[in-house]
C-alpha cells in the first residue's frame, strides 16, 4: 500500500493508472498535475485525483509513488522541477513510448537519485486521449516494459514490478536500447506508415472520394493514425535513428513486392504474401496464447 500516487500528466494513461491503483487498494491518496488546470480539475471532478496540485513539484511532495504521464520530450524538465523532492525509497516511473532519450534525461538531471527511477511502457493505448476517456482496465491483461539500468535500485524495480503485476499485467524487462529498437518495429513504423498513408489519399484530387469507399480493411489498417499529434511527433523523433532504419527495410520489402507485380511475376507474388500470411496467422496465435 502506498500513501500517495503523485500523478504527473491526468490524461489517458495517467488516469487509467490512477484509477486502477485505486481499485486495488494499493494507494490512499492521489495528488494530480496537469499543465491545462482545466484537465487537473476534470480528473477530481471524475474521482481520478483527490487533490489538485498547482505545480508538479506540489504533486510529488508528500508522494512515495510517483509517475509521469506526459509527452517524452516534457520527461527532463519535468525531472529538474522535481528533483528535490525524490527521496531514496520514492518510487519513480513514467509510462513513454521511448526509453532511451527518458533514461538519458534520468541520468542528467536526476543525479544521486537516479536509481529510484524505474523507466516503464505499458502496451497499451487509445486512439483517442484525455482524462474523458480514462479507462480502469487499460492496463488489465497488458504487456508491460521495464527498462531497467545499472542504476536502478533493486528494490524499486521490484516495487514496479509488484505494482504491475497487481494491476493485472504481465511485466517483461529488456534494456532500454532493445526496447527502442523492438519498437521502432512494431509501434513507431506502424504509425508513420497509416500517418503516411491516410495523407498519401488526400492529397489526391479525388482523395474525399475515395476515403468514402473505404471499408473495414481500411478503417483497421489506418485506425492508428488518430492518435495524438504531438504525442506522436515526440516519439517519432526521439526514436528517430532506429525508426529510420526500420523505415529503410520497410522500403526495400516493398520495393521488392513492387518489382514483382511490376514484372507481372504472379507466382512470386503470391509466395511472398503467403509468406506474410503465415507469419500473421502464427504471430496471432501465440499472442491469444500468450500468458494474461
Amino acid at each position: 500500500m502506498f500513501e500517495q500516487l503523485g500523478l504527473i500528466g491526468c490524461g489517458l494513461m495517467g488516469s487509467s493508472f490512477a484509477l486502477a491503483l485505486k481499485r486495488a487498494g494499493l494507494v490512499r491518496r492521489v495528488v494530480g498535475y496537469s499543465k491545462s488546470p482545466s484537465t487537473t480539475e476534470r480528473a477530481r471532478q471524475m474521482g481520478v485525483i483527490d487533490v489538485e496540485a498547482s505545480s508538479a513539484l506540489l504533486a510529488v511532495s508528500g508522494a512515495d509513488i510517483v509517475l509521469l504521464a506526459i509527452p517524452v520530450s516534457a520527461t527532463e524538465a519535468t525531472f529538474k522541477a522535481i528533483r528535490h523532492l525524490i527521496g531514496p525509497t520514492t518510487l519513480v516511473m513514467d509510462v513513454g513510448s521511448t526509453k532511451r532519450d527518458v533514461v538519458d534525461a534520468a541520468r542528467r538531471v536526476l543525479r544521486e537519485h537516479v536509481g529510484s527511477f524505474v523507466p516503464c511502457h505499458p502496451i497499451t493505448g487509445k486512439e483517442v486521449s484525455g482524462v474523458e476517456h480514462a479507462d480502469v482496465n487499460l492496463y488489465a491483461g497488458k504487456q508491460v516494459i521495464l527498462t531497467p539500468t545499472e542504476h536502478t535500485l533493486s528494490a524499486q524495480l521490484q516495487k514496479a514490478t509488484e505494482v504491475w503485476t497487481a494491476l493485472g499485467c504481465q511485466v517483461l524487462r529488456m534494456s532500454p536500447q532493445a526496447h527502442d529498437a523492438a519498437y521502432a518495429a512494431v509501434s513507431h513504423l506502424p504509425h508513420l506508415i497509416a500517418f503516411a498513408m491516410i495523407n498519401g489519399i488526400t492529397s489526391q484530387a479525388q482523395g474525399s472520394d475515395y476515403m468514402a469507399l473505404a471499408g473495414p480493411g481500411f478503417r483497421d489498417f489506418t485506425r492508428i493514425a488518430a492518435s495524438a499529434p504531438e504525442v506522436w511527433r515526440d516519439i517519432l523523433m526521439a526514436n528517430r535513428e532506429e525508426l529510420l532504419a526500420q523505415s529503410r527495410i520497410f522500403q526495400q520489402s516493398l520495393q521488392s513486392l513492387e518489382q514483382l507485380i511490376s514484372s507481372g511475376n504472379g507466382k512470386a507474388l503470391e509466395s511472398q504474401i503467403g509468406q506474410a500470411s503465415e507469419t500473421r496467422a502464427r504471430w496471432r496465435i501465440s499472442s491469444q496464447n500468450a500468458p494474461k
